[in-house]
């Protein structure tokens, strides 16, 4: 078993292998991340993970009345997370390799990372000025027909997009640009299709990329269907989600 100690970055969203993260830092726990980030060599990857948030807040509460009328004050690096932090994230998370850390004048960051491993997480640390946690590194298993899986996925895809534009009134982009390698499959139309976040989670976590390319071809018929039964759904309904104010 490989395990790693990153810092910890959690979101109300789930980020995928592949899939670029930009954020907008502005909390000091995480600014203080981002300085320690920018410690390190321009050569060297800039890591951090990031999980999601099963029960907890994404921006801590900073004064009374925000986020929310409620809200009471809190401080420290697990602020919004309860007392035991692990408990308030899904198990298996993403390492992030930051391309781009900027640092503006006001101090807070402007951050574009990548997914790349899977990870589960085996313990938190809040004893520093940033979330701190001991992860495992999860391999990617093909699993049995994942070829042929990628093939209906990627088919089953193209018509979603499809019923999505007619819904949105958009002209739908060519497809001969997506991949045909089943993981890299996987989880573009995991990050791609309008999923609740436990729902991506279930696709993160998945024991390998055929199980992944299953469940997404029962999703994809799925959601295809109702789009289609409701033609008259309004684009901002389809578009819903939780946005990240990181």
């Amino acid at each position: 078993m490989t395990t790693v100690r990153l810092p910890l970055f959690p979101l109300n969203s789930v980020l995928f292998p592949g899939l670029v993260l930009p954020l907008n830092v502005f909390e000091e726990r995480y600014r203080a991340m981002m300085r320690e980030l920018l410690k390190t060599p321009e050569e060297e990857p800039r890591r951090f993970a990031v999980v999601a948030i099963r029960d907890g807040h994404e921006v801590a509460p900073s004064a009374p009345g925000l986020p929310d009328q409620t809200a009471v004050p809190q401080r420290g690096p697990a602020a919004g997370f309860g007392d035991d932090p692990v408990k308030a994230f899904h198990a298996v998370g993403c390492v992030a390799d930051a391309a781009t850390v900027r640092e503006r004048a006001d101090g807070t960051f402007e951050v574009l990372a990548t997914g790349t491993t899977r990870v589960r997480l085996l313990s938190v640390d809040t004893s520093g000025p940033y979330l701190t946690a001991e992860l495992e590194e999860l391999p990617e298993e093909a699993g049995e027909e994942s070829g042929p899986l990628a093939e209906g996925v990627l088919r089953a895809f193209l018509q979603y997009q499809k019923r999505l534009a007619g819904a949105r009134e958009r002209t739908l982009s060519s497809g001969t640009d997506l991949p045909d390698e089943p993981s890299v499959v996987s989880y573009l139309v995991a990050a791609a299709m309008m999923l609740d976040t436990p729902t991506k989670q279930r696709l993160l976590q998945a024991p390998d990329t055929a199980s992944r390319l299953r469940d997404e071809l029962k999703l994809l018929r799925a959601e295809t269907a109702i789009i289609r039964n409701l033609p008259s759904l309004p684009a901002s309904e389809l578009t819903l989600g939780p946005t990240s104010l990181n």
